[in-house]
């Protein structure tokens, strides 16, 4: 229901009682006009906002004897102009006409100091900027979508919701450095609620896990320890240690291969022996690296499943290890 219905009763009860009085012709004409005015509101007819705001420049003229019956006119224009916006939004579905309804109507509730139309405003334009931005993500047009919720957050800046999209959003355009500013702000926000924490580390964990491990098979490993090491941030993962261990195998640090393929291992302790593999692989490549040549053998058996068998079976025939 529009803010605007709420003053209606008062509104009314008051013009007829002044009415009763003996009024200057040209007030005669304002108190008039403002009847009129009730009588359109009472109709939902969209010319109500015009009546009033002729009630507003003709007690103007009129001067002070005038300024109870402009007092009066003046609380509805800010609700009439929200109404406005409000029906485009929620009845006709117009997006982008509540939108610009919606910024008319901030203008009028400034002019005329209503500061409960503004925030109510707001929340509207919240509201179908939201809408917005999901529309754009679903059709994958992400950069839209970022600029719906820049428009959010030009409004209300603490609109966590809003900040968690925007990095989904980034996520989608593959704007690292962006997308993590963006998360990292969310996570800084919503200290305290683990659900949310917890899915938004895992969010920038796999993106940054993923992008280091397209930097590894492409053979960027500086770039790769960059992303991970973001990866690693925002808390442990298991197929982060794996990737870690791949990218020092090939630079040749297997001290710190060997203590990733481990930690893989321990968290991922109750996988099948499938699943252990790659972990063995690594681990026993790091193993060879240092030397170890008897545990090098032991990790590569245990590596000798699916993609691994092969290269596995390599690596034992190349250490000379016992069959």
């Amino acid at each position: 229901m529009s803010l605007a219905y709420k003053k209606f009763a008062a509104l009314f009860v008051l013009v007829a009682g002044l009415c009763m009085g003996t009024f200057a012709q040209d007030k005669t004409e304002a108190i008039n006009l403002f009847n009129q005015g009730v009588e359109q509101m009472k109709a939902n007819d969209p010319n109500a906002v015009n009546t009033f705001e002729k009630v507003v420049a003709i007690c103007d003229q009129i001067g002070d004897s005038a300024q109870d019956v402009k007092s009066k006119a003046i609380t509805v224009i800010p609700d009439l102009y929200y109404k406005k916006a409000y029906n485009l939004l929620m009845t006709d579905k117009k997006v982008n006409e509540s939108l610009q309804a919606s910024k008319t109507t901030l203008a009028m509730a400034d002019k005329y100091q209503d500061p409960n139309v503004k925030e109510s405003t707001q929340k509207l334009m919240i509201q179908a900027y939201t809408s917005m931005a999901a529309n754009y993500g679903q059709t994958k047009e992400y950069d839209k979508a970022v600029l719906a919720c820049d428009s959010i957050l030009a409004i209300n800046p603490d609109h966590t919701p809003t900040l968690y999209n925007k990095a989904l959003m980034l996520r989608g355009l593959d704007k690292g450095p962006e997308f993590e500013q963006t998360i990292d702000l969310y996570l800084s926000k919503i200290q305290g609620d683990a659900a949310k924490t917890e899915q938004a580390n895992k969010v920038a964990r796999d993106y940054f896990r993923v992008a280091g491990g397209k930097a590894n098979k492409d053979n960027k490993l500086n770039d790769a320890v960059t992303l991970l090491t973001k990866a690693s941030k925002y808390g442990e993962d298991n197929n982060l240690y794996y990737q870690f261990a791949s990218v020092y195998n090939k630079q040749k640090k297997f001290e710190l291969a060997a203590t990733n393929a481990q930690k893989g291992l321990d968290m991922d302790a109750a996988a099948t022996p499938e699943n252990k593999a790659k972990y063995y692989y690594e681990l026993g490549t790091a193993q060879a690296g240092l030397g170890k040549t008897s545990d090098a053998c032991q990790s590569l058996t245990n590596a000798m499943y699916g993609p691994f068998l092969n290269a596995a079976k390599g690596q034992k025939t190349n250490l000379k290890c016992p069959q």
